[in-house]
């Protein structure tokens, strides 16, 4: 039987990642769990060393977002029995109820990838705070304008992948940064190679637990990203 992964980069998300992983299994118990950690000191890793449907990777230093989805990736992917891979974020900000609806879909269209929206008709936000708000409609506007591939949200952590899709990523990606700028930068790369991209409505709630580690330093490298994708995408032209 072909295995789903899910993969979900962490820091500082002791308080989440058992309950999101238990909830995740609860709705796809034949999900594989690839946390890939990138916290200095762990209360959990004793927890995920019983369960055979959890692989808990310590990294221990702050590498970024994107760097621990990649690295995930590259690790499950070497099972060959997993052919499709969802990533999304440690901290409930993500709904795992959505993860079947959002499957039957992917699975449905022959997608390639599926991104869950924020920014769809049908979509919602909540808790957010006015700065955040700012911050991702200028991201996004400004991914639209210079990478224009056609979906409202690029900077959404919630998606799922074909295993063409991710080996694509796990060759291609990497280059610009490590840290958000790494979601586009997958966007941008299989749209390059003509695969299959859809949106669905998703319903974004702001964490409850731990902190965010959005800060001014990974604003300011996600659009300095956004202006190196738009030249990598020009010399490709």
């Amino acid at each position: 039987m072909s295995k789903i992964v899910v993969i979900i980069p962490a820091y500082n998300e002791d308080e989440n990642i058992v309950r999101l992983s238990k909830k995740i299994l609860k709705y796809i118990p034949q999900a594989l769990i690839y946390i890939i950690d990138d916290t200095k000191e762990t209360t959990v890793e004793k927890f995920f060393k019983k369960n055979s449907k959890v692989k808990y990777i310590l990294r221990k230093g702050k590498r970024g977002r994107g760097s621990a989805v990649l690295y995930g990736l590259k690790k499950s992917k070497k099972n060959k029995k997993c052919k499709i891979f969802i990533e999304m974020d440690a901290d409930f900000s993500h709904n795992p109820s959505e993860i079947k609806k959002n499957l039957n879909f992917f699975k449905k269209n022959n997608l390639d990838l599926l991104i869950s929206s924020r920014y769809l008709k049908e979509s919602k936000i909540f808790n957010w705070s006015f700065s955040r708000r700012i911050f991702s409609f200028l991201a996004n506007f400004l991914a639209k304008i210079l990478l224009n591939i056609g979906v409202s949200d690029y900077t959404n952590g919630f998606r799922i992948y074909s295993r063409k899709s991710v080996e694509l990523i796990t060759k291609k990606c990497g280059n610009i940064g490590d840290g958000f700028i790494v979601l586009s930068e997958i966007l941008l790369i299989i749209k390059i190679f003509n695969l299959k991209i859809d949106e669905v409505p998703s319903i974004f709630v702001n964490r409850k637990r731990g902190e965010s580690s959005v800060n001014f330093k990974l604003i300011i490298q996600s659009f300095m990203g956004l202006i190196k994708l738009f030249f990598i995408k020009q010399k490709i032209k």
